[in-house]
């Protein structure tokens, strides 16, 4: 009798471990997912490029760090100051929904059933973001001669060209087009002087053929800049900020 009791206490201890377990471990799940939802929308996520329309700082299969501008995308610009989190010559992510809002909800319960689904199933339809190089910020005047942006900022008196303005050094792709082309013409290296509005940014590719950029979208909305490339991880060779 004795024997008998002394087995069935050992028997509920155990069961009382083993549901000890269970919470933690679906504690630590829960933990893990909510840090992964919250690290890959609001913070950062990795990217690999697709295209070579940033040729040649970018090649196809490039792996990149990229950082995330949700939060800053919802909060009313006149809190911020008007400041931005990007500069002129940053690479970064162009939403193609330019006119699509999605709220902040909608993109994490989006990362959440992504995560679930590894990847094969959204609550929103997610097309690939654009990758191109911001040239041009809110108010300023440009126009663009043989396929490079002269900038006069605003309140400025004297234009600059693009690369002396930018917070980085970079090359560009000018490629060899037809004599009779004309600026009238979508991928033509010549455009009239353009105004850019308080809540617009001009951006392009560093290919400046036949790849589509503010020259065939116009300006984009600030908020549709959702991230900035930090650096390229991958390959090994040409690690470093683009």
């Amino acid at each position: 009798m004795f024997f008998r009791k002394r087995r069935y206490a050992s028997s509920y201890v155990d069961q009382k471990k083993k549901r000890h377990y269970f919470r933690w471990v679906v504690l630590g799940f829960f933990i893990f997912y909510i840090g992964y939802i919250a690290l890959t929308t609001l913070v950062f996520s990795t990217r690999v490029l697709e295209n070579d329309a940033m040729q040649p700082e970018l090649r196809i299969g490039d792996r990149l760090i990229v950082s995330s501008y949700v939060v800053y995308s919802l909060i009313p610009q006149e809190w911020l100051n008007r400041s931005l989190p990007f500069r002129r010559g940053n690479v970064v992510l162009v939403d193609p929904a330019f006119d699509t809002p999605r709220s902040l909800v909608d993109q994490i319960l989006d990362g959440g059933i992504r995560f679930f689904t590894a990847q094969r199933i959204g609550f929103l339809r997610r097309e690939p973001c654009y990758i191109k190089r911001v040239i041009g910020l809110p108010g300023d005047e440009i126009t663009m001669t043989n396929y490079v942006l002269r900038i006069k900022p605003q309140g400025e008196s004297y234009t600059f060209t693009e690369f002396e303005l930018s917070d980085k050094t970079y090359d560009v792709t000018i490629p060899q087009v037809p004599a009779l082309w004309d600026a009238s013409i979508p991928f033509s290296g010549n455009r009239e002087t353009l105004v850019l509005g308080e809540d617009e940014c001009f951006v392009l590719s560093d290919d400046r053929s036949n790849t589509n950029d503010s020259r065939t979208w116009g300006p984009v909305p600030v908020g549709s800049i959702t991230g900035k490339v930090l650096f390229r991880y991958w390959p090994l060779t040409r690690f470093g900020r683009p």
